[in-house]
Parts: structure tokens; C-alpha cells; sequence
């Protein structure tokens, strides 16, 4: 699905991560891996540092937190939010809806829309398309949307290919209308044929937990993981990037009349440096406008690697008047979307170290 939209902006970003830091190596040992082997695959993928957020706090309490500072700060009053989109693949609960329980602990107006998205590593793209179709309403004018997941809490420790490298994170992107004439392309698409490769198979109704799920399994490389744990086909999940992702970027491109070289920056999810350097490679851009540097720092977060590179770009340099940017996501569904904007200098654009 194709959408166009015209004079709306991201006015400001923030990524919250948990102060909880692991690093790569020493998660390795834990399985006995090869020391040597464990070195190169760090340098290839990325892999450093991952954060991890406490076993009693929830995908919400990290965004609360974020938002209080935003209000203290001054950033973002709560009576100017219209309405709360919240994306994540961990709720607090099946009801209520997380973003009421949010609303209520943070204060907003009672006529502030609030909307619950199930999605992963798409998260920031569908949360953008459905915050600028909010934008087109005469009574909404701010939208905060947050992507945010502990998905920590759903891989097995002694899963060795994705304990050391998930990572937990939140962000809250503050999106507005715009007095500048500005022109957004997007597109998601999705193929549910696939929707086994990203899976955690318990804890809904086709499968409630129990003592049964929660049972430890070894499957052929030795990593032991239960039905309530996230599994992935790699193989799978790297080939549809492979080959689904870059017809649709050219696609979007030429719909848009932009080419590659119109951009400043590809501001990619990051599920490691590998796989980000080959996208890079099929697209025949540099490494340069497409950073790779969350992974290494705070692990793969799903739909927060986004904002998070965005964050890290931004943050700790003076933005020029406008940049040319392609956000874009894959995975989880599986799904994957991508959205051509213009960034103009942020209100705020910061990251919040998350302390219990």
C-alpha cells in the first residue's frame, strides 16, 4: 500500500534505553563459545554492547519515564498531545489497551485519541503513516508516537544466537503539522505466508502459556530455547531483505521522482552491521549514509532501531536547515515499509538513560 501525504514534520525524537549494559563477549562465554570465533563474529555483525531492561519493568514504564522528563524539561507539555499512537510486541497486559493505562499514569486530556499497533521491527514506519493519517484530522495537530519493547524478557538465556544481541529500548517521536509545503512518500507491505520466520509460537489464546511451553528445547546447534521464547530463521529472514526490500526502495524512489544520490541519509532497522552493509551494497550507496551503529551500542530493539539511529545521527551534531532522509523496516510479519521525508532541526533530540 502506497500513501502520500503533504505538510507534516517530526518536530522531535527521544530513545530511552535501560541503564542495565551487557557486553557481547562476556554473554558468549556463558555458552562456551570460542573465543577467537566470538571476536570475528562480533567484528562482522556489530556486535558489542546490548541494554537490558530489569526483569520487573515493562515496555511502558520505560516510555512513562521518558515522557515525565519531557514534561520537566519543558519539551512537551501534555495538553498539547491530540493523540498517543503505541507500538510495541509487549503489552503490559491483554486489556486494557496499553496506551490508556500510559494516559491515565501520565495525566493527558481525556479527549486525547489513543491507539494500541502490534508490530515489531516495523514499528516506527506504521507508527509514521499512522500518525500523519491522524494529522489530516482538523482537531489533532500533535502526535507523540512510541515504539517501544522488552523483548529480553522473551528470549531464552541460553539461546546463544539471540540473547547477546536483543536489546531493549523505547523512543517518543512528537509528530506536527507543518506551515512549510512539504511532500512524504511511503509504503508497507506485508506477507503473512511467511509469518512463522519471527515468532515467539506461546502466551495468546492459540497457545497459552503453560508448564508445558515453558519446557526448554534444544534444536540442532544447541541453543535450548521454550515455546514462550522468540525464534527466528535467520536464513529466511535475511533472504526476504535480500531480495524484497530493494525493488521496493527503487520503487518508492522513482514514485517519489528522487534517486539515490537526492539523499542524505538512509536511516535503516538495524538487526547487525552485515546485513545492513550488504542492503547498502544492492542499493549502491555508501556505508556512510547508512549508519550502522545501534546494534553495537544497545543490541537490535525491533521497531526502536529507527529512531535510535536517527537519535545518533542527530544528537550530538547541529542538524543543517533540511535533510533528505529514507526511514525504512523489515521484519517481524513479515513486513516491511519505508518513508521518504524531509527532517528540518528538531525541537529536541536526546537520549534518556532509564534508571529504576
Amino acid at each position: 500500500m502506497y500513501f502520500s501525504f503533504k505538510n507534516k514534520k517530526i518536530t522531535g525524537i527521544v530513545l530511552i534505553v535501560p541503564e542495565n549494559e551487557r557486553n557481547f563477549l562476556d554473554d558468549m562465554k556463558m555458552f562456551n563459545a570460542d573465543e577467537r570465533r566470538s571476536m570475528r563474529l562480533a567484528k562482522v555483525m556489530g556486535y558489542d554492547k546490548h541494554r537490558i531492561a530489569p526483569d520487573d519493568v515493562t515496555a511502558s514504564d520505560m516510555v512513562e519515564y521518558g515522557f515525565n522528563k519531557l514534561f520537566e524539561s519543558g519539551d512537551l507539555k501534555k495538553d498539547d498531545i491530540d493523540a498517543l499512537v503505541y507500538i510495541t510486541a509487549s503489552p503490559d497486559h491483554f486489556l486494557p489497551p496499553t496506551s490508556r493505562i500510559l494516559h491515565g499514569k501520565l495525566g493527558l486530556k481525556q479527549e486525547t485519541y489513543c491507539i494500541d499497533i502490534t508490530q515489531g521491527c516495523c514499528a516506527f514506519e506504521e507508527g509514521l503513516i499512522q500518525s500523519f493519517l491522524l494529522l489530516e484530522q482538523p482537531t489533532i495537530n500533535k502526535v507523540a508516537l512510541v515504539t517501544t519493547d522488552v523483548l529480553s524478557h522473551k528470549v531464552s538465556k541460553k539461546d546463544r544466537n539471540s540473547y547477546p544481541l536483543i536489546g531493549d529500548a523505547a523512543s517518543i517521536t512528537i509528530i506536527e503539522k507543518s506551515e512549510t509545503e512539504n511532500n512524504i512518500e511511503a509504503v508497507i507491505f506485508n506477507d503473512g505466508t511467511r509469518a512463522d520466520a519471527l515468532k515467539i509460537p506461546a502466551g495468546g489464546f492459540r497457545m497459552p502459556c503453560s508448564a508445558e511451553t515453558a519446557v526448554l528445547h534444544a534444536d540442532e546447534e544447541g541453543n535450548e530455547r521454550a515455546l514462550d521464547n522468540l525464534v527466528m530463521d535467520g536464513t529466511v529472514v535475511f533472504n526476504f531483505v535480500m531480495q524484497d526490500v530493494p525493488p521496493m526502495l527503487f520503487d518508492l524512489f522513482k514514485r517519489a521522482n528522487l534517486t539515490k544520490d537526492d539523499f542524505d541519509w538512509f536511516l535503516f532497522h538495524q538487526p547487525n552491521r552485515f546485513m545492513l552493509q550488504k542492503l547498502a551494497e544492492k542499493l549502491e550507496v555508501p556505508y556512510e549514509k547508512m549508519p550502522a551503529n545501534v546494534v553495537e551500542r544497545y543490541g537490535n530493539s525491533s521497531g526502536t532501531t529507527v529512531p535510535a539511529v536517527t537519535v545518533l545521527t542527530f544528537e550530538e551534531k547541529e542538524m543543517p536547515a533540511k535533510q533528505k532522509v529514507c526511514f525504512s523496516g523489515f521484519g517481524v510479519g513479515l513486513t516491511w515499509a519505508s518513508i521518504i521525508m524531509d527532517l528540518e532541526p528538531l525541537k529536541f533530540c536526546k537520549t534518556i538513560i532509564y534508571e529504576k
